[in-house]
């Protein structure tokens, strides 16, 4: 039956059932109106609307669950669907509307890949850049500035070794934002020493106490979903070191129940995740390119990312 007909239907069989207990029940009306006659009339038309509004409400109560996902959803969080109950052209609207969000999602997740690979190969050309021309540079320097202060006197010396520590500790930047830009690591000892190395380097440059788990029997990973891991725990350093003020941060990486777990858990005071940023945004999409799940909870105790990604990830 179509929404029209419904409708139709519904106020008719209100209206008939009004009529029919004027028709049958022993109630007249004078002329003029007496005052027992008009309660009773304004009654039974109250009584004849709030079951009109009920039933309508009743009715149209797929098109409000509708409308409220259609101001809520978003494709970084896919799955959001509406079973395609009610009237005809409400059960063909949603499932319309549903279908549309495939599709959405579909594009976004391929458009969100290209993106990524794109990034990841800028990211990989600037560090190679970095580390074959300004870190050989900066590696010439500083060589010629320790044979410069070799031959020097007091006090042009002292003023070159100083100029030495600045460079070498400026290189040494260098090479740790290439570690950032493309963890080499990741390609040639795998993730859990991708990770220890980063762990590492992070707790050694932010002084946050890090804590690592990582079960031993974890399965092999392709690529891509090695790097997403990566990129994942290092954007929760990083908000856990510059936003939530964490003093502690634990990362733990297990395998149950045919799935590979990542948390992230810091006891910072929270990052706003209400108002998410770039950063958490990129977690998604990337939790997206591999098919993962990310959920995100945080509270005024601290902040807990874990990365749920599915058996089919593994490499056979």
């Amino acid at each position: 039956m179509s929404l029209f007909w419904r409708i139709f239907g519904l106020n008719a069989v209100v209206l008939g059932t009004a009529t029919g207990l004027l028709l049958w029940a022993p109630v007249t009306v004078s002329v003029p109106v007496l005052l027992t006659e008009a309660v009773i009339l304004v009654g039974g038309m109250l009584v004849m609307l709030v079951a009109n509004a009920a039933l309508l409400r009743l009715a149209l109560a797929p098109l409000d669950r509708l409308t409220r996902l259609m101001t809520t959803v978003d494709l970084l969080r896919p799955g959001q669907r509406l079973p395609a109950h009610g009237m005809r052209e409400v059960a063909d609207l949603i499932r319309t509307f549903n279908a549309m969000l495939d599709r959405l999602e579909s594009e976004r997740a391929a458009s969100s890949g290209r993106v990524l690979v794109a990034q990841e190969a800028e990211r990989r050309r600037i560090a190679q850049e970095l580390h074959d021309e300004v870190g050989q540079t900066m590696t010439a320097i500083l060589l010629s500035l320790k044979r410069a202060a070799d031959e020097a006197d007091e006090p042009l010396r002292g003023e070159l070794q100083q100029a030495q520590e600045i460079t070498r500790g400026s290189l040494d930047e260098v090479r740790r934002l290439v570690r950032r830009l493309r963890p080499g690591v990741l390609d040639d000892l795998g993730l859990v020493s991708a990770l220890t190395s980063l762990t590492t380097e992070f707790a050694a440059h932010t002084g946050l106490r890090l804590l690592r788990r990582f079960d031993t029997d974890l399965p092999a990973l392709d690529p891509q979903t090695e790097l997403v891991l990566y990129r994942v725990v290092q954007e929760s350093l990083t908000n856990a070191a510059r936003h939530a003020g964490a003093g502690r941060v634990e990362v733990s990486l297990s395998h149950t129940d045919g799935a590979l777990l990542l948390a992230v858990a810091d006891d910072g005071h929270g990052t706003g995740i209400g108002h998410e940023g770039a950063g958490i945004r990129g977690m998604r999409e990337r939790a997206l390119l591999v098919g993962a799940t990310l959920d995100i909870v945080s509270q005024p105790a601290g902040t807990q990312v874990r990365l749920t990604v599915p058996a089919e990830k593994k490499v056979p």
